[in-house]
């Protein structure tokens, strides 16, 4: 006999992302997914969590705010992973984005130095994107040893990133090979040398 699947109990209601990857429910707006931008999706009204679904897959989950008060404005809940596709686009926005404010502290400590650099908005849009296909905690692992050894930079991160995830020692100092090898003393040409051989040899044969 099978056991009945369990009750999901929720009020379920439809709502449109806005342009800037907002929902509104009671008061407080929500991020979801840039991609889902201007798009309708169903929100999953459970007493302690809210639930976005769009064509049947669910793509974010948040805890619910209930908030009595109706004399302070309402709040912006933000997931800055949401908001990785519009600064990957367009890195700088990565500087005043109010939805990175929210970072782990490791990020923002990076991103305090890193921006600092030539080229540092997009360097830093790569790091945090790294996120999106390795494990988070692995990724933060890896910036805050490249913290710690006073080399943020997103060549530094990689390299620390593919060591813990290989299993090996993070330590490890980088070794920087030489685009191309090439001698310290090129060789010469010396015909002398050959005749030299061949007369040796010769006088071998003779023996």
């Amino acid at each position: 006999m099978a056991l009945p699947t369990m009750f999901d109990g929720f009020v379920e209601e439809r709502k449109r992302v806005s342009p800037t990857c907002l929902i509104n429910f009671d008061r407080t707006r929500y991020s979801v997914p840039a991609s889902f931008a201007n798009r309708p999706v169903s929100l999953r009204i459970y007493p302690d969590r809210l639930v976005v679904v769009a064509e049947g897959h669910v793509i974010c989950t948040h805890e619910r705010i209930i908030d009595r008060s109706h004399r302070q404005p309402g709040r912006v809940i933000y997931d800055w992973r949401h908001y990785l596709a519009v600064v990957q686009r367009k890195p700088g926005a990565l500087r005043n984005g109010a939805p990175f404010v929210e970072m782990p502290e490791p990020f923002r400590l990076l991103q305090a130095k890193i921006l600092r650099q030539p080229g540092g908005d997009r360097e830093m849009v790569d790091i945090l994107s790294l996120v999106l296909h390795h494990d988070e905690q692995a990724v933060l692992c890896a910036v805050e040893l490249a913290l710690e050894a006073g080399v943020p930079t997103k060549t530094h991160v990689l390299n620390l990133l593919h060591r813990l995830l290989d299993g090996k020692p993070a330590d490890q100092p980088d070794v920087n090979p030489p685009a191309a090898l090439s001698l310290s003393k090129e060789p010469e040409a010396n015909v002398a040398r050959y005749d030299g051989l061949r007369t040796t040899r010769g006088t071998r044969h003779a023996s």
